[in-house]
């Protein structure tokens, strides 16, 4: 007997238009995620925070806005699960382009639009660009 394995992906937000999903954001409490034990992404102090650690959007779909979207609505989802605050590891890219198959982290831009600040450097590098660690506090 053959089985089919369906991996699920974790908590997160979707982006609609209509009724066509255009994107996907993963967000989650850090806690439960591998950022738990990431050993080149810091932890800045004990609070649970949540980590935003994923933004896809549909090619054909991109350059409209999408990502911004979906880091709102993570960010709204975490605020009304009662995250204290939301992280998130993007490539500082420094305005270079970004490898669209790399750029799944998101860029230091986009969440400074976010209202993320800088909480700290990490260790991490991703298509040859530092990771950073970016915070929202919630609360």
């Amino acid at each position: 007997m053959r089985r089919l394995c369906r991996r699920t992906p974790p908590p997160g937000v979707i982006a609609y238009d209509d009724d066509e999903p255009v994107g996907w954001a993963a967000v989650h409490p850090r806690a439960d995620t591998s950022f738990a034990t990431n050993r080149k992404i810091p932890h800045v102090d004990d609070q649970a925070v949540w980590s935003l650690w994923c933004v896809r959007v549909r090619p054909g779909r991109r350059k409209q806005g999408i990502s911004h979207q979906l880091v709102a609505g993570a960010v709204e989802f975490a605020r009304s699960h009662g995250a204290p605050a939301v992280e998130a590891y993007p490539v500082d890219n420094r305005g270079q382009k970004v490898d669209l198959t790399m750029a799944y982290v998101g860029t230091k831009r986009l969440f400074e639009a976010a209202g993320f600040v800088q909480a700290a450097e990490t260790t991490s590098v991703l298509n040859g660009f530092p990771r950073v660690l970016m915070r929202l506090r919630l609360r």
